[in-house]
């Protein structure tokens, strides 16, 4: 790379974090309620801790579970939703959710250290959703790395795919208010050594959102294939967007659906090439 930095190809707990993030969905606990809806409780947690972000590299993160990003919440339309949050900060936080709620619980309240709150609402709408903390100031605590992907299924399921999670995001290591380095699930250049696997002719599906601090957008950009792009992936029968690039302004999410034709390393990565040499990009591979 133009500025001589090696991202190596060993395996670090940074980098088992961000591959784990691509599948590792939580559907919480699950019960019935006496009225036949089915509630799922989730416990979230807000801790100060320190995160590699790349090899060498560590960052001071406000996190929630301990990663960056935190947990995928994923439940299906008409589910309540019941998310026990702790903070265990040293600063005050809050769990802001995207979508349709009461007010009461809409994360503008700041939760102390050492309290409790318990959010809870009906998952609506379906789609592709996100959220983070909402306590001013606001670029601090979402760029310290407090959010995640909220994924509310359609009552109707969507076609069978191999589905990956992905959150792209930024770090300001001098705290000059621009990022030095640009990931995808926390950690720099990860899909690079380790390319993700698919197979010929399978349908890939990426929930994508964007929670990057300090720039007004960030992007996505996919090698020698194109993609059907839903914003937001309410309505699955949705016309989509065809295209191989799309961008996303800082909460802004959408649902990627690509086959891949043949054997071989496809390229994916930010098309600010800027955001491409610090650390986003990646590869998938694709075998028969």
């Amino acid at each position: 790379m133009a500025h001589g930095y090696d991202p190596g190809t060993g395996m670090t707990d940074g980098l088992k974090q961000a591959i784990n993030a691509l599948t590792d969905f939580d559907y919480g606990k699950v019960s019935t309620r006496a009225d036949g809806k089915t509630v799922r409780d989730y416990k979230l947690v807000a801790v100060d801790v320190e995160v590699e972000i790349a090899k060498g590299i560590k960052f001071p993160g406000w996190a929630y579970n301990g990663t960056i990003p935190g947990p995928t919440i994923r439940c299906t339309e008409g589910d309540i939703v019941r998310v026990e949050f702790w903070n265990g900060s040293m600063h005050p936080h809050s769990i802001h959710f995207h979508g349709i709620h009461s007010p009461k619980m809409d994360g503008l309240e700041p939760i102390q250290s050492g309290d409790k709150f318990i959010y809870e609402f009906e998952a609506k709408p379906a789609g592709m959703h996100v959220y983070h903390c909402h306590i001013p100031p606001l670029a601090k605590h979402i760029h310290k790395g407090l959010y995640g992907n909220l994924i509310i299924d359609p009552i109707k399921p969507r076609k069978p795919a191999k589905e990956l999670n992905m959150v792209m995001n930024g770090y300001d290591l001098d705290l000059d208010g621009a990022n030095e380095v640009y990931t995808v699930n926390g950690y720099a250049f990860a899909f690079q050594a380790y390319p993700i696997q698919v197979k010929v002719g399978e349908m890939v599906r990426i929930y994508l959102s964007n929670l990057t601090e300090f720039d007004l957008i960030n992007s996505f950009h996919l090698h020698a294939n194109i993609f059907k792009y839903y914003e937001v992936g309410a309505d699955p029968d949705a016309r989509p967007i065809i295209t191989d690039t799309i961008m996303q302004c800082q909460g802004q999410r959408g649902i990627l659906e690509i086959v891949f034709p043949e054997p071989g390393k496809y390229m994916f990565h930010a098309h600010q090439s800027e955001f491409a040499e610090l650390g986003w990009m990646g590869f998938f591979e694709a075998k028969v």
